[in-house]
């Protein structure tokens, strides 16, 4: 097992009823920027549940907050938000909302010109001090309300990028499965999806003798297996809602990633699709991982074997046969959420695999736990992936 340090100090509220918990951890002389999305809150209860929690705290409203958060909403947010003096941020929403929440944020609290700076320079984030954050969650999928990471789109650009801040961890994460009953099955078949792939991502590099970290991943992708495609059609069963709920939660929370070589690569390459094709980001995993591993395979070979036989069953045939048999079953759990998983399902084809490869060419990123995803493995991949 490698060294580590790990700290997540976020407050996890979980269970019914819990939104009203809001008034307890939120001071009461804050000004309170609510951010959310399309308005879907007000239509299932949330947004009345949220208001009356917050009480007589002075409230700054600003909806609008897209899927794959654009940095130009964002920055209208950072500008309302200075000028009202807020103090604290509460985003109700999933993922985008909260990510860029966390944006806007760090970006009240940047000291240089443009808050992009430190999205395409980590180091940068040592001149930012952001303003505390809580979540209240409606969409499980990225983790995002336990961990310090996010995802901003820079639409006039064509980007998406990730940025990690130290101190962007929210201060509480309200989780009430209930909020779910009223989601669309797209959105919860990405959200599975989602949270599949973050474990992978985790877990699928090389073996380090992680024991525990290892079962616990199996775990929660046996879990995922098990009600994955029953909460698609069936989110309104409190057990199972609950559990997938949480099982998001503890895919991107630091967890599983202590003391573990990471990946990312499926990640990365999906951000591409989602920023130059607009697919959602739970298909565009669902896309690259089953290539990925095909391509990766004498890599990943001791771990695909492990799950092959932890996470299927798998366990007869020579390496070959168990490692294909083990990517035709991600690849089948994924179309068993209603997600097709070949680019040219949505008409993709080589002028978009040419522009994402000249992109990492021109990053001269490496990706993977091993640094050796370069931009002519991205090709293979993506063209594996047709």
């Amino acid at each position: 097992m490698n060294n580590f340090v790990f700290c997540n100090p976020t407050r996890l509220v979980f269970g019914k009823g819990t939104i009203a918990s809001i008034d307890k951890y939120i001071p009461s002389d804050s000004v309170v920027m609510m951010t959310y999305g399309g308005g879907s809150i007000k239509k299932n209860g949330v947004y009345d549940q949220v208001k009356r929690a917050l009480g007589s705290r002075r409230v700054v409203e600003f909806g609008g907050i897209e899927p794959n958060p654009h940095y130009e909403t964002l920055m209208r947010a950072v500008a309302e938000a200075k000028s009202a003096g807020v103090t604290y941020f509460l985003a109700v929403g999933g993922g985008s909302v909260i990510d860029g929440t966390k944006f806007i944020t760090c970006a009240v609290g940047y000291d240089g010109e443009d808050p992009w700076d430190f999205v395409l320079n980590g180091s940068l984030t040592k001149n930012s001090r952001p303003l505390p954050l809580a979540t209240v969650l409606t969409l499980p999928a990225t983790g995002s309300e336990m961990n310090n990471g996010a995802v901003i789109t820079r639409a006039e650009r064509g980007e998406k990028l990730a940025f990690k801040h130290p101190d962007a961890y929210p201060k509480f994460s309200i989780l009430d499965p209930e909020v779910c009953y009223s989601l669309p099955e797209r959105q919860v078949a990405n959200g599975v999806a989602d949270t599949f792939v973050h474990i992978i991502e985790q877990y699928l590099t090389y073996p380090v003798g992680a024991m525990v970290q290892d079962r616990f991943s199996e775990g929660v992708l046996s879990t995922l297996v098990e009600i994955g495609p029953k909460v698609v059609k069936n989110h309104n069963d409190y057990d199972l809602v609950a559990n997938y709920m949480f099982a998001a939660t503890m895919g991107l929370n630091g967890i599983v990633a202590m003391g573990v070589p990471e990946d990312w690569a499926t990640h990365m390459i999906g951000h591409e699709l989602t920023a130059l094709c607009g697919l959602d980001h739970g298909v565009t995993l669902s896309i690259v991982l089953p290539s990925l591993m095909s391509v990766m395979r004498k890599d990943k070979e001791a771990k695909l074997l492990q799950y092959a036989e932890r996470v299927w069953g798998i366990n007869s045939g020579d390496t070959d046969t168990r490692i294909n048999e083990a990517i035709k079953a991600t690849r089948s759990f994924f179309e068993s959420l209603g997600i097709k998983t070949h680019l040219s399902d949505y008409g993709i084809g080589d002028d978009i695999i040419a522009e994402i490869t000249s992109r990492m060419q021109q990053r001269g990123w490496k990706l993977g736990e091993r640094g050796n995803i370069d931009f002519n493995v991205v090709k293979e991949i993506l063209i594996n992936a047709k």
